[in-house]
């Protein structure tokens, strides 16, 4: 019998594993110690049968996810402080994370539909503007990557990613989960979440396409009121090629496979050993 599938993230200094309801992070403190948080989360699509639905069960989770992760990174960042620095507060975060929203929308959905106006009068065709839209925004997005892939603590977080998945392989391997299992496997995942934002920019494309070409404002307003429908498709997609092995799912998750080799590294024993404590406990609450 299969394993159930996992999923996970990489955080500062750590790794966030989740099983269906229970979630466990792992961080390795300045000590050098490893601390754990774990939780049961119940999602609001087991509570109201109708949210399971296709595309709804994929908005349901991304907002979902959007909150774990932001707990779980602010649950990293301050565990992997020295003693001597100081923990983040509320309304830090509430700062930071608004701004990394405001950030990730400005860029990724805003910008490219503005910079497209630029030369929508030359193309004339709406589809192709979208289409053009949408290779304005993956270029963007893939410039975005390589120039945070320099800096050197998210090098730290991509080897952690890295770590995340060697792990997630081995235990569906059904292979004991130990750091000299995991470092034979593969830092790539089919179920990735940068395979899922790739998703969404490609599926983008093809929805923005119905609404034509209208004024910048209008434009704006489209693409914020049905980036949660693009969500949840992209999330079918993501879901159907993790679950198969054909060649149409081969081809759908090659491109995020590719663009995982720029968002993982090569991690060290002491990172898979932070990838196992987070998944081991998981399994070990399972059985209780």
């Amino acid at each position: 019998m299969g394993k159930d599938p996992i999923g996970g993230q990489a955080v500062i200094e750590g790794v966030m594993m989740r099983d269906k309801g229970k979630v466990c992070v792992a961080v390795r403190k300045p000590g050098e110690d490893i601390s754990l948080k774990f939780e049961e989360v119940n999602s609001l699509s087991s509570r109201i049968p109708m949210l399971k639905a296709p595309v709804l069960r994929g908005i349901v989770a991304f907002f979902e996810s959007l909150v774990l992760g932001i707990k779980t990174l602010t649950y990293s960042a301050n565990e992997a402080l020295d003693e001597d620095e100081e923990e983040l507060t509320n309304f830090q975060l509430f700062l930071t994370i608004a701004f990394a929203l405001t950030m990730g929308i400005g860029l990724f959905f805003f910008l490219p539909t503005f910079l497209m106006g630029f030369a929508s009068n030359s193309i004339g065709v709406p589809f192709y503007i979208n289409l053009g839209e949408g290779v304005v925004r993956v270029s963007i997005f893939l410039i975005y990557v390589l120039a945070i892939s320099r800096i050197e603590d998210i090098q730290r977080v991509f080897q952690y990613h890295g770590a995340e998945h060697k792990v997630i392989h081995c235990h569906e391997a059904n292979k004991e989960l130990t750091p000299e299992n995991a470092k034979d496997f593969s830092p790539l995942h089919p179920r990735c979440g940068t395979s899922f934002l790739l998703i969404v920019m490609m599926v983008s494309i093809i929805l923005f396409s119905f609404f034509g070409w209208p004024n910048l404002l209008a434009r704006f307003g489209i693409r914020l009121l049905i980036l949660p429908i693009v969500a949840g498709l992209s999330y079918e997609v993501i879901r159907f090629a993790g679950r198969k092995n054909n060649f149409i799912t081969r081809l759908i998750s090659y491109p995020g496979l590719f663009l995982q080799k720029l968002t993982t590294r090569e991690p060290d024993k002491q990172q898979l050993e932070v990838a196992i404590r987070a998944l081991e406990t998981i399994e070990e609450k399972k059985q209780t």
